[in-house]
């Protein structure tokens, strides 16, 4: 068995080293290495400065699509837990049980869930050669110290080829800020505005910041505030320049991922961000039009807007708020919610990272991935929430209800 610089953290006894043979069970690392082709589109992408990644945990899928200028793969609880129902992890849950019995459940759970997820991005790093973003259980969340804990040993496992993929929300950037101070590459997700990413940049400095510009697209047209065309790739663009100003004179820059990629014509005219993680859907249709990279420089795409624009302007404009608030987190670098959240609240931006009440999760949830703009409208308006906080939190709420079905999964398993 080969190992990739495995770090033990603990004695060869110790359920730290138990778990760290498990995740690494049946991987001969690189064994089955597939082989990468050259693809002249793909390779005139990366020739803009994008980086491609896939976007899938199907390592059948995966392969289809994979070629020498693909540089990594990304998972989340969603396409994770979409392998874990095909049953083919049974008997490693099973497995997982025996040397986490000693647990709590919930602590069972969380660990086995680490487990899976660990072999899986494993099995994909050494299948395709490339990184691999792991993600969190989304009960790290709003736990700092869960989070840089998962984080850490995430890392430990596979440090060439693992990124840490955390979500967006205060106990995130905290947990973020400390796993980079570790010099542990982050992929902070969730991230659905420039200045969301301004203030990830300057106070956590991610190796990575995500727009789910597809879903931002969704939010527009669903709630008939104009055509949903380019506002998401408006935002991206925007937060590409505002993570790009705040990495000036690092030594480590944070890169700008268009994330929620719907089709191959955005692709090609988002050709020049920094990473695309790409759906194989929008992969293949990208390759099969050949569509020219326009290599889109200009931040303000034509962005046909009817209503909300004072709202929606938000999610691409740095305000002055906003640029003071960074900088006071930064120079203060709180290291608790309660802190994190007084320095927002002296610069006005309580709507930005708001305390949504069980009623609030709730009609959240009704709504599905893409918040209803009337439910909210009022508090829209009044500033106690804003339309990034509501995408960013009903996509982590839509990742929980996939989450909840994979520790099923794990409980059954259990019994």
């Amino acid at each position: 068995m080969t190992h990739p610089a495995a770090r033990p953290l603990f004695t060869e006894d110790s359920l730290e080293a138990k778990v760290r043979d498990l995740v690494f069970k049946g991987i001969e690392f690189g064994a089955d290495r597939i082989a990468a082709e050259d693809q002249p589109y793909w390779r005139s992408m990366a020739a803009t400065g994008t980086r491609p990644w896939l976007d899938t945990g199907d390592m059948d899928e995966a392969a289809e699509f994979w070629c020498s200028s693909f540089a990594a793969l990304t998972t989340n609880n969603s396409l994770l837990n979409k392998e874990v129902q095909k049953g083919i992890y049974d008997d490693l849950i099973a497995e997982a049980a025996k040397i986490t019995g000693d647990l709590s459940e919930r602590e069972q759970i969380l660990e086995i869930a680490f487990i899976l997820n660990a072999h899986h991005g494993l099995r994909l790093a050494s299948r395709f050669g490339g990184r691999v973003s792991v993600e969190l259980h989304t009960d790290c969340a709003n736990d700092i110290d869960l989070s840089v804990r998962y984080g850490r040993r995430f890392f430990a496992i596979c440090p060439e080829h693992f990124i840490v993929k955390v979500p967006l929300s205060p106990a995130g950037l905290i947990a973020t800020r400390q796993l980079r101070a570790d010099g542990i590459p982050v992929n902070f997700t969730l991230g659905f505005s420039a200045r969301q990413n301004h203030i990830a940049a300057a106070f956590a400095a991610p190796s990575y910041v995500n727009i789910f510009l597809g879903r931002l697209n969704a939010y527009v047209s669903n709630n008939e505030l104009g055509d949903g065309e380019n506002i998401g790739e408006r935002v991206t663009l925007a937060s590409q320049a505002a993570v790009a100003e705040i990495s000036k004179g690092r030594q480590v820059a944070t890169l700008q991922i268009a994330a929620s990629i719907r089709n191959g014509e955005q692709i090609a005219d988002l050709a020049g961000v920094d990473v695309h993680t790409m759906p194989p859907k929008a992969a293949k249709d990208a390759f099969a039009q050949k569509a020219k990279l326009s290599c889109q420089r200009d931040a303000n795409p034509d962005c046909v807007i009817t209503a909300a624009e004072d709202l929606l302007s938000k999610l691409w404009d740095i305000s002055d708020d906003v640029r003071a608030c960074a900088t006071a987190l930064e120079q203060a670098a709180p290291n608790t919610v309660d802190a994190f959240m007084k320095i927002c609240s002296a610069h006005n931006l309580n709507g930005l990272f708001p305390a949504f009440s069980e009623s609030d999760l709730k009609t959240l949830a009704e709504d599905g991935k893409i918040p209803v703009h009337a439910h909210w409208e009022h508090r829209l308006n009044d500033g106690s929430v804003s339309i990034d906080a509501l995408c960013t939190q009903a996509a982590l709420l839509a990742f929980t209800k996939d989450q909840d079905a994979l520790d099923q999964r794990i409980v059954e398993n259990l019994k």
